[in-house]
Order: C-alpha cells, then structure tokens, then sequence
C-alpha cells in the first residue's frame, strides 16, 4: 500500500501540513519505507489545488492520503478516484506513517 503524507517539509521528521491540497510536499511511503518525496507544484497556485493534487496522487499509485485537513474539492477528488484520506493530528510525519498505514 502507498500512502502519501502531506508535510511541511521534505524529512521525514518533519511536520504533518495542515492544509492537504496546499501542502509544500508529499512524502509517499509504501510497507513503511519512503519511496518518493513530491514538491507540492500546486502548493502556491491560485486555484486548483484540491482537483490536481489528488490527479498527481493518483498517477503515483497513491492508496491513501494522510493530512491535517482536506477541503472539500480535494475530498470529492480523493473519492471519485477511489483514493482513501484520513486526517490526522499535528504530529510529525514519521509517527503518522506508523499510525495511519
């Protein structure tokens, strides 16, 4: 299963971004290991974030989605493309990673 975190940074000890669609990076995990950390390209966008970011997502073979909050064009994506999301508390993305995979 690969899961992407939304973070603040591109460490895995860095924080869980409270904002899905507008996060400055995804890192994606799949069976517990990093695979790919992702520059959120949509993160400063005037519009669109919530519908391309889940499209990127999905193109990467994303199973779930972990964040802090998600907006409701990102959940709608997120559903219509059959990609699970949870939100999360603010912890750091190592500990999300153990909790919500």
């Amino acid at each position: 299963m690969k899961v992407a975190v939304a973070s603040e940074s591109d460490s895995r000890s860095g924080k869980v971004s409270s904002k899905a669609g507008r996060a400055p990076f995804y890192l994606i995990f799949e069976d517990g290991e990093l695979v790919e950390t992702w520059k959120n390209e949509y993160a400063e966008a005037r519009g669109g974030a919530g519908r391309n970011v889940p499209e990127e997502l999905d193109r990467k073979g994303v199973d779930k989605v972990l964040a802090g909050n998600f907006g409701g064009n990102m959940e709608t994506k997120l559903k219509q493309l059959g990609i699970a999301y949870s939100t999360v508390g603010a912890v750091d993305v190592e500990e999300t990673v153990e909790l919500g995979s």
